[in-house]
């Protein structure tokens, strides 16, 4: 039986990456994911864990480690935040691209200037097109039940992608909260050995990521296209196990009143304050609900299509810019749309950029200037909240 335990969510996660035997941790410390490499480092020099820690100069060097790592077979982890997801970010492509399995956490944070190193999703969004799958988590124990699924989807032999699970820095990850810590044998139960089917061997070296003409790129590409598409098969039936094993279920989509006219669309941790500002407003007579959007990528777009097909206003909120365009997750919401016979009139908010929080009270105004826009037919329909005028 699982144990209930209560900590910090950074700890926990370096406790389930344990009881997932991870054989490899390349990591750099930065705010706010330092706690997490701070614990695997503990438990690694404790031997409490047989890993090898490999202490890098940067996160372009832990990235470029996991790389070796995971080709030779290794279960590889790593977890950075911010502006450390940037410095790897060139080497996340390679990891995508030669399919090595690997597990990161992102403990999201905004991204400079000015310098902050408080939570929002422009980290996330700006390697949404990296090739990894991604999936968001709102509070302690989805994280760490999302970090075993993520090493059985990454390691499934047909997907071998690499896997970002988010979590809000500051608000997910230096909270301590009461949270169902499995047992080794449960986790063993869940979780098989990797079993790498191309692993690097001295005896036979190959050449791996080397050059391609013309004549080949786009082929390539377009593999690498197909098995992230492909990876939903697995990654639905991980959730559906996970939920059979463990009791706790997981979906691309998840709605919460989901069948109301009006219907609100989160990420992450502030999903959670939304789901109590959609309880007041529905006790007051509003015909609200919420769809919480926890895989991007490969991103959802018949779930989508399913889980606001009887809603008129649709309300999403984005926490990062896209300059001069529209909120990236706003974006993706109207191409996903866009050939519904019947769809919601889509409206989008930008905020809790650089850690601001939006209150209960913040998302009711959210939804009620929504409504608004909708009935108004603004032109670009599109708003930032919280901006001090």
């Amino acid at each position: 039986m699982a144990n209930r335990v209560g900590m910090e969510v950074s700890v926990a996660i370096g406790e389930v990456v344990k009881l997932a035997n991870a054989d490899v941790i390349a990591a750099y410390p930065i705010t706010p994911q330092t706690h997490i490499v701070e614990h695997l480092a503990e438990l690694v020099a404790n031997g409490e864990l047989d890993a090898e820690f490999i202490p890098v100069e940067s996160e372009h060097s832990a990235m470029s480690a996991c790389l070796g790592s995971a080709a030779a077979g290794a279960r590889t982890f790593t977890a950075t935040a911010g502006q450390g997801l940037e410095l790897m970010h060139e080497v996340l492509y390679i990891a995508s691209s030669m399919r090595l399995p690997i597990v990161m956490t992102v403990a999201n944070r905004a991204l400079s200037a000015p310098l902050s190193v408080w939570g929002d999703h422009s980290d996330a969004m700006a390697v949404r097109d990296t090739g990894w799958i991604q999936m968001f988590t709102e509070n302690g124990q989805e994280v760490i039940d999302n970090i075993l699924c993520a090493f059985r989807i990454a390691e499934d032999k047909k997907v071998l992608l690499p896997v970002m699970v988010h979590l809000d820095g500051f608000h997910v990850s230096h909270m301590i909260e009461p949270m169902l810590l499995p047992e080794l044998a449960e986790v063993d139960r869940f979780l098989p050995p990797n079993q790498y089917p191309l692993p690097l061997n001295p005896t036979k070296p190959v050449t791996m990521g080397d050059f391609a003409p013309p004549v080949i790129y786009s082929e390539a590409k377009w593999a690498q296209e197909v098995s992230l598409r492909g990876a939903r098969e697995v990654i639905d039936r991980c959730w559906q196990e996970f939920g059979d094993s463990f009791g706790r279920h997981y979906s691309a989509v998840e709605g919460y009143h989901n069948d109301a006219k009006v219907l609100l669309l989160t990420m992450g941790s502030f999903s959670e304050t939304a789901m109590t500002a959609i309880d007041r407003m529905r006790d007051e007579g509003g015909d609200v609900g919420l769809v919480k959007l926890r895989l991007w990528r490969p991103f959802p777009f018949a779930e989508i299509r399913k889980a606001v097909k009887g809603a008129e206003v649709l309300i999403v909120l984005d926490r990062a810019l896209s300059f001069g365009g529209l909120g990236p997750v706003l974006s993706e919401i109207r191409a996903a749309l866009y050939q519904m016979e019947k769809r919601p009139k889509v409206v989008g908010f930008v905020g809790g950029l650089g850690g601001r929080d939006i209150s209960v009270a913040g998302f009711e105004e959210i939804v009620k200037r929504g409504i608004e826009i909708a009935h108004q037919g603004s032109p670009q329909e599109f708003e930032t909240f919280g901006i001090r005028e």
